[in-house]
């Protein structure tokens, strides 16, 4: 009998000690899980804000709207589809990165300017002074108006390249190599717009 009854709180304590931990894992789970509601939490309202954004953006919470105008080439070789291009890519990336709603003029943030460069140029010269590999170049002239901080204004010229062999018609390739161009003009548009590095 005595046996039985050791036997039996033996049992009783290994089950309460189950239950303990059972109920200290379910008490470390509601604890994880609130902390990273309230984290979520936090970063939704400091985004809203116009804190932080996670595309690494710094834009004034009164800033609802971004406008960008058709930039025209200027440059002395057109490329027909350059301009349509490079103002859809721009206008995609603050889209797509930032709260901003498209308008079609007279946005929170405005961004307007023309190609005044569209050129190829030969860059390495081999032994019998020929051409190995060419550089496609683009530059845009921008002006940038920021409508709740005009010290963020500006006007630059942004200029990007993308190389290609030599032997290659500029024809062929000239798709590829604007589309990554327009790509790296857009994103020094942006960061110099409303990234603060």
């Amino acid at each position: 009998m005595e046996n039985l009854k050791t036997q039996r709180h033996r049992d009783i304590e290994t089950q309460r000690r189950k239950n303990t931990w059972r109920l200290g894992d379910l008490v470390t789970w509601r604890l994880i899980t609130r902390c990273l509601v309230v984290l979520l939490s936090c970063c939704l309202f400091l985004n809203s804000c116009g804190i932080y954004s996670f595309s690494g953006a710094s834009i004034p919470a009164e800033a609802k709207t971004i406008s960008v105008q058709y930039f025209p080439n200027n440059a002395q070789l057109v490329n027909p589809l350059l301009s349509n291009t490079l103002t859809n890519a721009l206008n995609d990336m603050f889209v797509n990165q930032t709260t901003l709603q498209s308008v079609a003029e007279n946005g929170d943030l405005a961004f307007e300017g023309e190609i005044t460069g569209y050129s190829t140029s030969p860059i390495a010269i081999t032994g019998n002074q020929t051409a190995a590999m060419n550089r496609l170049t683009v530059t845009v002239n921008v002006r940038f108006t920021n409508r709740y901080d005009e010290s963020k204004n500006f006007e630059q010229n942004f200029s990007q390249y993308q190389d290609y062999p030599s032997e290659q018609d500029l024809n062929m390739v000239q798709d590829v190599l604007v589309e990554q161009i327009v790509e790296d003009l857009c994103q020094d548009i942006f960061n110099k717009a409303v990234v603060n590095w």
